[in-house]
């Protein structure tokens, strides 16, 4: 059996209709732009639909193009709702509490979005709680917008969940400050934060204590019982191997790669048991190390628009030099041969990509 190719990630479409709703207010007709991406109205409404991340980011970068909006994302987040993002967000929709909304938004995140470089966290504390969003540097056109419309979308949907504008009491974002940087303040009742540590916004606990006037316990309790079924569902894996490449994605970057030791303590395993354990499944982890690598750097060189030195820093190469030579073990190709190859065959134009079920990347 072939071994299963690592992604990127990818998401509900259900997030597409924010950005529509935006285009169309702007006085733009999304339909032709939609439909380059292969997103049809049946496609649109197709059950458990997905678009691969590179293929959103591409569609974002498209939008703001055509719309002439930089902002396009903070403009986005505003119409975002809570059905938009599934089972997940109809559940929360239904929590007695703000706080419960977020953490339960948050904490089934998997079942409308997936990213191998992490996943959303709610971090409370005795005062109240951050709303983190993992990072996904290098920075660029293509996904500034990825956090400008979440961030906003969280508090946009909070909002409509208790009736009344909920603004965050900080909020810090990863990037520099971008030339539209004063449309951030109505999202907060303090200074935005650039170039931070992370992505995140604080909510108080008076914030969080505010009720929800539309929840019904037995429908809340009834919701929760499905997410957790779905959750174990999607995030079931049939092998200790496949436990690993799921741990590597968000351990690649920085230049540094992670070593068996890592893994070990955070499977909380014995190094010398995850050896042998790995050796019983017929692989060792340099090998699942070096697969994960070569299909993610597949992936961006043919997917996205990073530069090799930024590819190289997301895979955890000391130097773009380092993974160069890898790359060319791996496949026989320099990085700049295989995405000259795709550019000429079209098969890296996203753009043009129309898939169908599931996702694309």
């Amino acid at each position: 059996m072939p071994r299963p190719r690592v992604r990127l990630g990818d998401l509900s479409v259900g997030f597409v209709q924010p950005l529509t709703e935006t285009l169309s207010q702007l006085g733009h007709d999304p339909t032709t732009l939609l439909r380059r991406y292969g997103l049809d109205p049946a496609r649109l409404a197709e059950v458990g639909a997905r678009l691969s991340i590179p293929r959103y980011m591409h569609l974002g970068h498209a939008a703001i193009e055509l719309s002439g909006e930089p902002a396009l994302g903070l403009q986005m987040g505003r119409r975002s709702r809570l059905a938009q993002a599934g089972l997940a967000g109809v559940t929360a929709a239904q929590a007695p509490t703000l706080g419960e909304a977020a953490r339960t938004l948050l904490r089934f995140e998997p079942l409308y979005a997936a990213n191998y470089r992490g996943q959303s966290s709610f971090l409370a504390d005795g005062r109240g709680a951050w709303l983190r969003f993992y990072s996904i540097s290098p920075y660029n056109t293509y996904n500034r917008f990825v956090v400008d419309s979440l961030l906003a979308g969280w508090l946009a949907q909070l909002s409509d969940l208790v009736g009344i504008a909920v603004r965050a009491e900080r909020l810090e974002i990863e990037f520099e400050a971008p030339d539209y940087a004063g449309h951030y303040q109505v999202l907060c009742n303090n200074p935005v934060q650039f170039a931070a540590q992370t992505n995140q916004l604080r909510l108080s606990n008076a914030t969080l204590a505010l009720t929800n006037p539309q929840h019904c316990p037995s429908t809340w309790h009834h919701l929760l019982q499905l997410c957790e079924a779905e959750l174990a569902q999607r995030t079931r894996v049939r092998s200790l191997g496949e436990r690993i490449t799921h741990l590597l994605g968000p351990l690649l970057s920085g230049g540094r790669e992670p070593d068996l030791e890592e893994v070990a303590r955070r499977l909380q395993l014995p190094t010398w048991t995850l050896r042998r354990k790995l050796a019983e499944e017929g692989t060792q982890f340099r090998s699942l190390l070096n697969d994960t690598r070569r299909d993610l750097a597949e992936t961006y060189i043919r997917d996205t628009e990073l530069a090799l030195g930024e590819i190289a820093y997301l895979l955890g190469f000391a130097s773009a030099e380092a993974f160069q030579r890898a790359f060319k073990r791996w496949t026989g190709r320099t990085p700049g041969e295989f995405r000259r190859s795709h550019r000429q065959t079209g098969q890296s134009s996203v753009a043009s990509s129309t898939g169908s079920g599931g996702s694309s990347s």
